[in-house]
């Protein structure tokens, strides 16, 4: 069975708000076991809603509607549906009466127009909302199924997880099993060609690489005919995958973030850490600081931007700056050791470079050195990142997080094998 999603509201054409319902139920319609072949959203308008859903009733066995269920004029996405079943809305007598100690509860009195969000199309299954005062809707046909809900998503994430995603599950003859490998340190160009015959070969299990900021996820994803099975053909591939990128994949946990990993190692090798950053101007800390349990290991950080505090803070000499200017590897270099002289952590990575707009022949933008300094072992890698200022700060953060990852592993691999050097 496949499940088209319709968002319906004219604040997300107009990119007022992110559409961030969509993805979360296509994940979750994934995980039930069914197919999301299209999506679309639609304005506060009924003639162009009525005709999406005309539309969907003749490709899709399953559609969801989500936003237009509010108080106002505006909402209209439940009077379209039934009029394009030809329903009539009657009231909800349990929806009315939640309503009402709704309200209550708040200290206020429901407006008039509060009780048109009680009516539900004539045949359909009204489904509670603990957090609002709009009830989704079940309205099972012959050619399509239709499942309302409300827009705000602090609505309709519970109403989904405790009654849309069971009943999904219930219409679902197999199970698809997803798994994600992430990696980081290599581009998307590379591991698709490194994965290039999988890809050729794919059947069941399906294999798709997507490009994120920084990094690059795998999904492998099977059918079967339960989780056990499904898991059985996901397995094999993940192994695989493993094999052929090694250290690169910092994660097969669809919720750990680069950051997380980072943060694990260091607490794994019981080592502190401090950050000195110029064009990223602190987003480096930040995205560390968002791991619980940093505190173990997060010791300070810098925003050094100005020349003056480059020196002044870190002790960068003068004579690296004059000769080959505040982005560059050398100055990198001395932003990284010095960082280690005042702060005493473990590992100390600095990032300086030019996020733009403004260029030079020999520092365009893009341009960006990270250092990383390891109880006195200094390296610094230079990168070269395209798009808008914003873009570059958030590419070289996710670069100075991989790198560290990079010679941290590298360090203890030096030290098991013997093969460190004192710098």
């Amino acid at each position: 069975m496949n499940v088209e999603i319709i968002c319906v509201g004219t604040e997300i054409l107009l990119g007022n708000i992110v559409n961030t319902n969509a993805a979360y139920m296509a994940e979750k319609i994934s995980e039930a076991g069914l197919s999301c072949y299209y999506q679309s959203v639609v304005g506060d308008n009924e003639e162009r809603l009525l005709e999406s859903i005309k539309t969907a009733r003749k490709r899709s066995d399953i559609i969801i509607l989500c936003g237009g269920l509010g108080p106002t004029e505006d909402d209209l996405t439940k009077e379209t549906a039934a009029k394009s079943y030809g329903r009539k809305l009657i009231m909800d007598e349990e929806s009315r009466l939640h309503i009402e100690q709704y309200f209550a509860k708040k200290g206020t009195q429901p407006t008039e127009n509060n009780w048109k969000q009680a009516l539900v199309p004539e045949g359909g299954r009204a489904i509670f909302n603990p957090n609002g005062t709009a009830p989704g809707i079940i309205m099972e046909e012959k050619d399509a199924r239709l499942i309302l809900l409300p827009g705000p998503p602090s609505e309709l994430i519970p109403m989904f997880e405790n009654d849309i995603f069971p009943y999904l599950k219930e219409l679902t003859p197999g199970v698809i099993l997803s798994k994600t490998v992430k990696i980081c340190g290599i581009g998307e160009s590379k591991v698709e060609t490194m994965i290039a015959d999988l890809i050729d070969a794919q059947s069941n299990p399906t294999i798709a690489t997507y490009a994120k900021i920084g990094e690059v996820h795998i999904r492998v994803t099977a059918s079967g005919e339960d989780k056990k099975a499904a898991r059985k053909l996901v397995k094999p591939i993940i192994q695989e995958l493993k094999d052929r990128f090694g250290n690169y994949i910092y994660t097969t946990d669809e919720s750990e973030t680069l950051e997380q990993s980072v943060v694990d190692l260091l607490l794994a090798n019981k080592l502190t850490v401090s950050c000195a950053e110029s064009c990223t101007g602190g987003m480096l800390s930040s995205r560390l600081i968002n791991v619980p349990g940093v505190s173990d290991v997060y010791k300070s950080g810098f925003i050094t931007y100005s020349n003056k505090s480059k020196r002044k803070l870190l002790g960068v000499r003068k004579s690296v700056i004059d000769k080959y200017g505040a982005i560059s590897a050398e100055a990198a270099r001395d932003m990284a050791k010095g960082l280690a002289g005042v702060t005493k952590a473990d590992v100390c990575v600095s990032v300086t470079g030019n996020a733009g707009p403004d260029a030079s022949e020999d520092k365009p933008v893009g341009l960006v050195y990270i250092g990383c300094c390891i109880k006195g072992r200094v390296s610094v890698t230079e990168a070269r990142f395209s798009g808008n200022r914003n873009k570059i700060r958030e590419s070289a953060t996710a670069a100075a997080l991989s790198f560290v990852r990079n010679n941290v592993l590298e360090y203890y691999s030096r030290i098991t094998f013997g093969t460190d050097e004192d710098n």
